[in-house]
């Protein structure tokens, strides 16, 4: 047989049995691969809350944060707009062009800086810094580890949504109780809960690219996982606010 493969390699140039450099070479290409697809999705989650910051900002600033802050049907409006564009872009995404959910995510993005502009009313700006400061280093940290871990927390997944919807439902709950003590284990389970997402959907969409590599849903598979980041990265820091918000005298 090695006689058959060195005259067939004399013949052709080649060897008919795989050399290790092939799966070495096919192993780099694949890294690199992955390392730009989950460095695209952190551009467009980062640049996203960029943008929600600055539309925030803008909004307080130019005095149309406290006419929402009264209430009523604009109140209602720009506060239900986000969970509208979340909705769209998650159920429609096999029907979208990827420049549509693009636009979608930048709306999204604005509609947010709207939405928590009211923030800058009620905290101080230096304890909001310090917030989103501790929030993308804790975030930095988590996602860090959600990529490099060989722990599988794929059976975190429906755990931690479905501490999500017990959230959604006490915070319900506690608009009528107004119950501090509740208040402060919901935030509290916040915390932990997205912070637990934030290693989890990071392990998720490292293990996705293996199967949308290639395919013409990729383009779009980037822009729906930094929508997942965003979301867990924004409500992480709105649940850590509550501790470390300041409020204006």
């Amino acid at each position: 047989m090695a006689d058959w493969n060195d005259t067939e390699q004399r013949r052709t140039g080649f060897s008919s049995v795989p050399r290790a450099g092939d799966a070495v070479a096919r192993r780099e290409t694949f890294d690199a691969g992955l390392r730009s697809h989950m460095l695209s999705i952190y551009n467009y989650m980062a640049s996203g809350v960029l943008l929600t910051g600055i539309v925030a900002m803008l909004t307080a600033r130019s005095g149309f944060a406290y006419t929402l802050a009264q209430g009523g049907l604009l109140f209602w409006v720009v506060a239900l707009a986000p969970l509208g564009f979340v909705f769209a872009m998650s159920f429609g995404a096999h029907k979208f062009s990827r420049s549509t959910l693009q636009a979608m995510f930048w709306g999204f993005a604005i509609a947010m800086g709207l939405s928590l502009s009211s923030l800058l009313l009620v905290y101080t700006g230096e304890s909001i810094a310090a917030t989103f400061f501790a929030t993308a280093g804790a975030f930095a940290g988590l996602s860090l580890f959600g990529y490099t871990t060989k722990k599988d927390l794929s059976g975190f997944g429906t755990f931690l949504v479905m501490g999500v919807i017990g959230l959604i439902i006490a915070m319900v709950i506690n608009i009528f109780l107004q119950s501090s003590m509740l208040e402060l284990a919901i935030s509290f389970l916040g915390v932990l809960i997205f912070a637990g997402l934030t290693a989890y959907d990071t392990q998720r969409l490292k293990r996705e690219y293996q199967h949308l590599r290639g395919t013409e849903f990729a383009g779009k598979a980037i822009i729906l996982g930094a929508l997942s980041l965003y979301l867990d990265f924004i409500n992480m820091f709105l649940f850590l606010l509550r501790f470390m918000g300041v409020n204006r005298e």
